[in-house]
């Protein structure tokens, strides 16, 4: 089976955790965000550091690889203030391999995860900005596959990223997937074999080798996590595995996607948003400590 990307396709109301409340806390000093940004991977500028993968021309911004005030590539990204074009290829989903325990529904790979593909599939460089730093450096296509041209510090780049920026090495390189995502957990799929939904009360698993997520309204949106150790229970935090309202054939359920265990501001060996136990390597929510990140939603 192979799942198509539709660029017009929202994530109604499992939104990022909101593009103001994003924004706000990547500016606001003295927050673990701002701290937490500057020290991981995705910090690609010229600041990054130097064992990391980063530009050594280009800019010494660091949201900018992803986000932009203005001009940001429109609401058919459906992801806050996405400042590269989306990939426009199909994926080979975790479906094809037909597994018994597969009971949930699986539909097109979502914005959110197709947010983390414009990386991690190696299609098209990491410096494909759409609005680049300065005045008139707007451009619709981000440059295209090959980006804006930024130059790449050599020292990071050895076995993970070409000289254009593409990653580079699916076999070796954990960090570019390809379009092949047939081994790696299952995205765009419902979450406990689908049975929550805006009808059911939550809890109602039809498979209950699964943990019964929550949910709450927000801005008149239902919305769904899974609860872990870092917080309150009745209320979404960034520590939870955040579920994504999508629609299931007529049905919004609850939406498995890549930032549903993966924070992707959060500085490995720190806390995610300042509250909870300290995220692991990989941008983890949760440290995986015994296996917390995959307990967290799978009873076993």
């Amino acid at each position: 089976m192979t799942i198509k990307t539709r660029r017009t396709e929202f994530i109604e109301s499992g939104r990022w955790l909101g593009a103001g409340a994003l924004l706000l806390a990547l500016i606001m000093p003295g927050t673990d965000a701002l701290a937490g940004i500057a020290n991981t991977r995705h910090n690609l500028s010229t600041t990054g550091a130097a064992a990391n993968v980063r530009a050594s021309t280009g800019t010494e911004e660091i949201c900018v690889f992803c986000h932009t005030p203005h001009a940001a590539e429109g609401a058919s990204a459906g992801v806050p203030l996405w400042n590269k074009t989306l990939p426009g290829t199909s994926y080979t989903s975790y479906s094809t391999l037909n597994s018994s325990t597969i009971d949930g529904t699986f539909t097109t790979v979502g914005s959110i995860s197709l947010a983390c593909l414009s990386c991690h599939d190696g299609t098209q460089a990491m410096d494909n900005i759409v609005n680049a730093p300065g005045y008139g450096g707007y451009d619709g296509t981000g440059g295209g596959v090959n980006g804006l041209g930024y130059t790449w510090a050599s020292g990071s780049i050895a076995g993970r990223v070409s000289v254009d920026g593409l990653m580079t090495n699916a076999a070796t390189t954990l960090s570019m997937l390809s379009n092949d995502l047939s081994n790696d957990h299952p995205i765009g799929i419902q979450y406990c074999g689908g049975g929550p939904n805006a009808t059911t009360p939550a809890g109602a698993c039809r498979d209950r080798d699964f943990v019964a997520p929550q949910n709450a309204t927000i801005n008149s949106n239902l919305v769904w996590y899974v609860d872990t150790a870092g917080g309150t229970a009745a209320t979404r935090e960034r520590t939870d595995m955040v579920l994504y309202t999508r629609d299931f054939g007529g049905t919004n359920a609850p939406s498995v996607e890549c930032a549903s265990c993966h924070d992707p501001h959060v500085e490995s060996g720190t806390t995610s948003g300042g509250t909870g136990p300290a995220a692991g390597a990989s941008f983890l929510r949760i440290a995986n400590t015994g296996s917390a990140v995959c307990l967290a939603c799978h009873v076993k």
